[in-house]
């Protein structure tokens, strides 16, 4: 289908153009001097101490991960996981040989709501992974509060937050390691790739050496200290994330002001929508744009079809990972366990706001969706 408002789109540049030749010209495109070049620009973008570049967001998180069994985790130790989120949050976790320990989260937020965390905590855990869903950063204070009193390091996940931040601070700052992802819907974009991101010096050693097979760090040699992975990214990736660094500052302006005048011109339907705005203090990532119906007993897929049909590309807001989604049936939930999860994985979607957009195409969209509730209300008085 040929859509007006897709999730993301790529247009290769002259810098990225030129990054790839320079790649293409040294008869090498595995890991190199863009990939190296990436992660100091994202760092340093940020206020990182080290970024740490990999094949996907996915693969940043294996590694991630998979870094908790040099700091004590044993196979099978728990780390604890938002229900609603995409699937690579648990799907990384199980593929470094531990086990999610699902907690519902905040309906207001979408987030993981921090009095579950508590709750959830036994012997076993080794680990809080925080989602900051949709660039809506997590409650950290608390979080970090929870995690300190017992004793857990913190990984965020902020694949869906590039630059937001919370009372000054950018997400990924806060716990011991933060993701990231440059899938084609997000602000930096490579295509693929992802990063890890971190502060501590022995940790950055640590993931560099897992997303190499396990070698120490920088050696080429056959020896390896760890299980590892082939998780590189490659310079023809990182040629296009560089533009997307260089651009990255207009592109979050041009995106929040998309993300804004939607929340503004959708403020009429918030008696049918609820609408995520910034909280306290909070600077949302304008990744893409959430809608959860009012009525928790309504179905999405109404609204869901009416939007594609008219060329509206969507998805569903993931939904309950462990109880709505087959893949995770093994580890034994119920439907009915996460709620809020399960109303959201029933009532929500998310389209696209990326900065090729205009705001004729807000219009539309918002055209769109009020079309939709007035057909409905029409039905309803019939």
């Amino acid at each position: 289908m040929n859509y007006r408002i897709g999730f993301g789109d790529i247009r290769i540049g002259d810098e990225a153009r030129r990054y790839l030749n320079e790649a293409l010209s040294r008869n090498w495109i595995s890991e190199g001097p863009n990939v190296r070049l990436m992660e100091t620009r994202f760092a340093d973008l940020f206020g990182y101490r080290h970024a740490i570049a990999t094949s996907s967001g996915t693969d940043a998180g294996i590694v991630g991960m998979s870094a908790l069994m040099d700091l004590g985790a044993e196979r099978g130790d728990e780390v604890i996981t938002p229900a609603l989120a995409f699937t690579a949050t648990a799907n990384c976790i199980l593929a470094a040989g531990l086990r999610p320990r699902f907690v519902d989260v905040d309906p207001d937020t979408l987030n993981i709501e921090p009095e579950f965390i508590e709750a959830a905590i036994t012997p076993r855990t080794c680990a809080i992974q925080v989602v900051h869903t949709m660039g809506k950063p997590c409650s950290m204070e608390a979080i970090m509060k929870i995690a300190t009193r017992h004793g857990l390091p913190i990984i965020e996940d902020a694949c869906e937050a590039h630059g937001a931040s919370l009372n000054g601070q950018v997400v990924g700052s806060f716990g011991k390691m933060g993701i990231f992802s440059f899938y084609a819907a997000h602000l930096i974009c490579s295509g693929e790739g992802g990063m890890i991101v971190t502060n501590d010096s022995s940790i950055a050693e640590l993931c560099r050496s897992i997303r190499t097979h396990g070698r120490r760090d920088g050696e080429l040699y056959f020896h390896f200290d760890r299980v590892g992975y082939n998780s590189k990214m490659n310079d023809m990736e990182a040629a296009v994330g560089l533009e997307g660094i260089q651009n990255f500052q207009d592109t979050f302006a041009k995106r929040r002001e998309l993300l804004l005048a939607l929340q503004e011109k959708l403020g009429h339907l918030e008696d049918e929508l609820q609408i995520y705005r910034d909280g306290p203090g909070e600077i949302l990532c304008p990744h893409a744009f959430p809608l959860v119906l009012r009525n928790e007993t309504a179905h999405i897929e109404g609204l869901y079809q009416f939007l594609e049909n008219r060329g509206i590309q969507c998805k569903t807001l993931f939904g309950s990972l462990p109880t709505q989604h087959h893949a995770f049936a093994f580890l034994g939930h119920e439907l009915g366990e996460f709620p809020v999860a399960e109303r959201i994985g029933k009532t929500g979607l998310h389209f696209g706001i990326h900065q090729y957009l205009q705001l004729e195409d807000v219009d539309y969209i918002v055209a769109t969706i009020s079309e939709f509730f007035s057909q409905k209300s029409s039905k309803k008085a019939c």
